[in-house]
Formats: structure tokens, sequence, C-alpha cells
């Protein structure tokens, strides 16, 4: 599911937020200087100075990742791969060690070593959202796309605020016949990922998702009832459903969640709390909601639009915003409502 050219863009990102080159590094340090010229492109010199300083120091794991990953990203894949198998032999390897060698692996389209590496990496850290989510993009390289999905889902319960998972199987239920999964899992991670690149993409993805919802008049139809969370929310829903006659418009749908909200915490939030919802009641209270429903759907459904909207409304926007940026969306363990996978 992921492509080649997200993964550098992904690796990138690591790089600009510290991983693992800043892990321990201070300024002038060997890694330091590594560091800052990864971040110039400068992947050469990178790779001179952690060799040199490997020389010096041939314990330090944290060089070698870093050496590992100069490689990579200067598309050296075979130097990538001598320098990445090593680290997932030691006694102290790490969930970064594997995430690298998965990488070169996945480079090199060496599939089959991929999964072997990642069941392997998943016996010693069974709870790690990032590996789940990695082998399940294995899995789906594979056309296995059940079992691609089997592992977001393992990722999703042992590891709540890792925003990979959700990203992943979000796109795998829209794709379904599921009509719940995709909309919940998709706005879980526009709250953890609310500015990334692939954010853009899952509003579109929530906004046809809603159209989805409503497309049969029987809400329920080819759904898991027999899931107690997902029939309460297919339930109000369906209660609201008035609301969208003229439509799925964000408009529309600010109306819609803001009555289902209304409808959950009065009969459904003491059976199933949810992080979620919780939030939306936030927003809610303190006059934010309608602004985060303009932020999702307006920007996904027409930008232009969108921009009119916190022209005319530009106190209500700057509010949302200010604090949006301020806080952290974080789920608490055992909120995990899906049926469980084996």
């Amino acid at each position: 599911m992921k492509t080649m050219k997200y993964l550098f863009f992904h690796c990138c990102l690591w790089v600009a937020a510290g991983f693992p080159v800043t892990a321990l590094a201070q300024a002038g340090t060997p890694r330091e200087t590594a560091k800052a010229f990864i971040n110039q492109g400068d992947y050469r010199n990178a790779i001179l100075v952690l060799n040199r300083a490997i020389e010096k120091d041939d314990i330090n794991v944290e060089l070698k990742k870093d050496l590992a990953l100069a490689y990579y990203l200067q598309r050296d894949y075979a130097k990538a791969l001598g320098a990445a198998k090593p680290l997932v032999e030691r006694a102290d390897a790490d969930v970064q060690s594997y995430q690298l060698l998965g990488m070169c692996y996945k480079a090199v389209d060496e599939i089959k070593e991929a999964e072997k590496m990642y069941r392997a990496a998943l016996k010693k850290f069974p709870a790690s959202g990032a590996l789940h989510s990695e082998y399940g993009e294995i899995l789906w390289s594979k056309a296995e796309f059940a079992n691609a999905a089997k592992q977001w889902e393992k990722g999703i319960a042992s590891d709540p605020n890792y925003s990979g998972n959700y990203y992943n199987a979000a796109k795998y239920y829209y794709f379904s016949t599921d009509k719940v999964w995709g909309l919940i899992y998709g706005e879980i991670f526009i709250n953890l990922e609310s500015f990334s690149a692939r954010t853009p993409e899952i509003k579109s993805m929530l906004l046809e998702g809603y159209k989805k919802l409503f497309s049969e008049p029987e809400i329920n139809k080819n759904q898991n009832t027999k899931n107690a969370f997902v029939q309460a929310f297919l339930t109000h829903m369906k209660e609201q459903s008035h609301t969208i006659a003229n439509g799925v418009t964000p408009d529309a749908l600010s109306v819609l969640r803001t009555r289902f909200l209304l409808n959950w915490f009065e009969k459904d939030a003491s059976r199933f709390p949810f992080r979620l919802f919780e939030y939306h009641q936030q927003l809610a209270k303190t006059g934010m909601f309608e602004a985060y429903n303009q932020w999702i759907f307006a920007a996904a459904k027409d930008l232009a639009g969108f921009q009119q909207w916190i022209a005319t409304h530009p106190e209500e926007y700057e509010k949302f915003n200010a604090f949006q940026k301020s806080r952290v969306f974080k789920l608490p363990e055992g909120q995990y409502y899906q049926t469980p996978v084996k």
C-alpha cells in the first residue's frame, strides 16, 4: 500500500524529527555532524563522519543505525542492508533496528525476507504499532488484504496512538463493504496526524465515507451489527439521517454529527467511553465543533469554499486553529471496540 516514494518521504521525516540520528546526540558530536549532513542531503559526508566515528566506537549501536539510514537515503541499498542486518542480530536490537532492515528489504523487493523478519520482530515486540503497520503493508503488497487488515487491527489494539495503522485500516475498510470503521479510523488518524501530507487524502475519504454510509435506505445492510459498538453507532446515525435529505454536505454533516453526539452521550457514552467522541463533545462545549467539521469536510469538498467559510467566520476558525495546534490528541488504552482478530 505504501509506495517507495512515500517510504522515502517518510524516512526523511524521521530524520527531520530526529529518528534515529538525534537520539542521545549532542551538539558537536559526530552524530550531530552527520545529522546536519543528512538534513542537507549530503549523504556521502554523513557516511564518512559515521564510519570514522564507528572506527573509534565500534560498540555504539546508535552510530550504526545512523549509518544504515544514511546508506538507505543515498539509495545504496546493498550497503544499507549490510549495515542493517547485524543490528537485528544483537541481543539489544530495538524496534528501530527492525524498521531500518524492513525498509531496506522493501527497497530491494526482498518481500519474503521482509516478511520473515517482521514475524521475528513481532515475537520480540508484539505491542509495536510500527511493526504491525509495516508488516501489514508487506502482506498488502502480496494481495493478502484480510491478513494485512488483521495486522493493522492488532497494531491499533496494542498501540492506540501509532497513526500508521489507522491510516492503512481506514483505507482498507473504506474500499470494503464496511461503513463504520473507515469513518472511525479515518477521523482518529487525522487527529493524530492533523498536518501531514496524508491528511487531505483521508479528509476526502471521510466525506465520501459519509456518502457511502447513507447510500442505501437500510443503513445496517451488510454491517456487523453483532458488534454492539457498531450497532449503537449505526442506530444513532440512522436516527439523524433526515439531516442529510438534501445531500451530504459540510453544513449537513455538522448538524448530523452534532445531533449524533447528543444522542450518543445520552444513551451510549457510559457503555463505550471513546476519546474521539469525548473530543467532539469538548469542541461542541467550547463552540468549536462547527469549525472542526468545516476543517474536515469543507476542506475536502472545496478548498476555495473552505477559505470563504474562514473569511466569514474568522474568530471561530482562529479559535479552533489555535486550539488544534496547542493540543495533543491521545487515545487511552482499553477503548478498542472492533471485533478482536486472532
